[in-house]
């Protein structure tokens, strides 16, 4: 429900602050006096579009804030879908800045107006005759009768298998139109593959194969190398072993003369065991040397073909071939088993077929049950305003295809008067009646589900006597389940009211404002005369007045 209105600098409202309670509310004013303004700085709260002409001062921003008491709304889920602090007391702000530029807010978090329009939805119901034709849409018809039918369990079931269906069969599709891309692509698929995998690509170091290649193509340099190398090391008396053995023995002489002399010595010892380590390791290299062209040939050979292949590829490391080789291996499974993918998702589809086909068909049952309900109930409170010839004839068939909500085509047929025939409601409905049978039809409605809060503004235009008493009876009523205003022009609705607010324009300074007030028990009488009997309060009025609220 909505529980307070804040409105600042908002056409002409200067500052309004208002405070609502659950129930039936009343909004009444004369013509012109700024009932329409009021609405407008609810629509925006709600999400519709600003411009700098609604600010009153340009120098100043202006501010739109509404609370809402959303406790039975059940609205946790569309928060968590919005990314929202959800709170039980949601505060929604709008402000339109001097530049023009516009803001919304929803607990603090700036929203775009996408979100904001997604949540005000489940939140006031702002209704007027130009409202009514969301009557002729089929998706509100459906609407109606699903909620006496009791369809949303089942609506919900059909919604996520119908969401499942459309994902199998979109992939099914995309599966058959690629299928001959794919045959075509098989056979260069499977001819990568062969080369990659006949490389042995998991049992190659391609490390070891370039220093395997370096060595046995390079064998006579090598051995020349490291026989110098040797010879250098161990030749008698001029080799670095025996010159090394020379310095030791000079070392040894005075290692014991100081702890640095004979750190000397040790390190010298150290580099005469590394050295003969070093010899042992060149005398075992140099003794492995072979010289063999057929292993050169073959390595040489296997370095070709990787090399190629990082070329065709154009990568640079045998873990990016294998990588391709995985890729590849997919595709031709993919390829080779594309058939029996196909029937899979066939067979998944035509599951799913059935199960959509079942909760299609209890939907549509409980919709043949609720449709003479609803009918009765329709024509029963459309006698009680002035309608006693009005029939409807809701004609209900089922469809090969899955649509969003079953699979049902629905023609809602109305007849106004004795004698005529049925037609739509487009077409046999004046203006005053589709209000009529809106009004019906949300009164139902309240019965079945938790409506947001809804204003009916002036619904009851070019209605009087009898029957804008039994309008304002069915509004009452519905405030028993839900928040119910009505901008009204009519006394009868307006004594019903459990609350009456009063719009009026008033000038300070040659400056005219718009105001809203709450009317006490006194005032209240007074508003009402007005509305009876205009300016000039008579006697009588009031009395009519009294009678009214009593």
């Amino acid at each position: 429900m909505l529980s307070t209105l804040h409105i600042k600098n908002y056409a002409l409202i200067d500052q309004l602050n208002v405070d609502f309670n659950n129930g039936f509310s009343i909004i009444t004013g004369e013509t012109g006096a700024g009932k329409s303004i009021l609405l407008g700085g609810l629509s925006l709260v709600l999400g519709k579009r600003a411009d700098l002409s609604q600010i009153k001062s340009k120098n100043e921003k202006c501010v739109i804030e509404a609370t809402f008491d959303i406790a039975r709304y059940n609205l946790k889920g569309l928060f968590t879908e919005l990314d929202l602090d959800y709170d039980v007391h949601t505060i929604i702000r709008r402000e339109i800045l001097p530049s023009g530029k516009s803001r919304a807010f929803i607990n603090d978090t700036p929203v775009t107006l996408d979100s904001l329009v997604a949540l005000s939805s489940y939140l006031i119901d702002i209704h007027s005759q130009h409202q009514t034709q969301q009557l002729i849409q089929d998706e509100y018809q459906f609407q109606i009768i699903d909620a006496l039918a009791g369809n949303k369990n089942n609506l919900e079931d059909y919604s996520t298998k119908l969401s499942q269906y459309k994902t199998i069969l979109k992939g099914l599709e995309e599966l058959k139109t690629s299928k001959a891309e794919m045959l075509k692509e098989y056979d260069y698929n499977s001819f990568l593959l062969k080369e990659l995998s006949e490389i042995n690509l998991d049992s190659i170091n391609l490390e070891d194969l370039e220093s395997q290649y370096e060595t046995l193509n390079n064998v006579e340099e090598i051995s020349e190398r490291l026989g110098n190398t040797r010879g250098i090391i161990s030749n008698e008396n001029i080799g670095l072993s025996d010159q090394l053995n020379t310095i030791k023995q000079e070392l040894s002489k005075i290692s014991g003369y100081s702890q640095n002399y004979n750190a000397l010595y040790d390190r010298v010892q150290s580099i005469d065991i590394e050295l003969n380590d070093i010899l042992v390791e060149i005398e075992g290299l140099h003794e492995d040397l072979v010289t063999d062209p057929t292993a050169l040939e073959k390595i040489n050979s296997q370095l070709q073909i990787i090399y190629n292949l990082f070329q065709k590829h154009a990568v640079d490391t045998t873990e990016e071939l294998l990588e391709i080789k995985e890729s590849l291996e997919l595709k031709v499974a993919n390829t080779e088993n594309l058939d029996e993918t196909i029937a899979k998702y066939e067979d998944e589809l035509s599951e799913l077929e059935s199960k959509l086909n079942s909760v299609a068909s209890k939907i549509h049952n409980a919709r043949q049950k609720a449709i003479p309900q609803l009918i009765n109930k329709l024509e029963i409170i459309l006698d009680e305003l002035g309608m006693p010839n009005a029939k409807f004839k809701i004609e209900l068939s089922k469809t090969d295809g899955f649509n969003k909500n079953g699979k049902d085509t629905l023609e809602f047929l109305f007849m106004a008067n004795k004698g005529s025939s049925f037609s739509t409601l487009k077409k046999a409905a004046s203006g005053g009646e589709m209000s009529r049978i809106m009004l019906a039809i949300k009164s139902i409605l309240s019965e079945y589900m938790q409506l947001p809060t809804i204003m009916f503004d002036e619904i009851d235009t070019g209605v009087s006597g009898e029957i804008s008493h039994k309008m304002g009876a069915i509004m009452k009523v519905m405030s028993g389940s839900m928040q119910v205003f009505a901008i009204t022009h009519l006394p009868q609705i307006a004594a019903k009211g459990d609350a009456h607010f009063k719009v009026f324009k008033e000038d300070h300074n040659d400056i005219t404002t718009t105001n809203l007030k709450r009317l006490n028990e006194e005032d209240r009488i007074v508003e009402i005369a007005h509305m009876l009997g205009g300016l000039n309060i008579t006697e009588s009025a009031i009395a009519h007045a009294k009678q009214l609220l009593n």
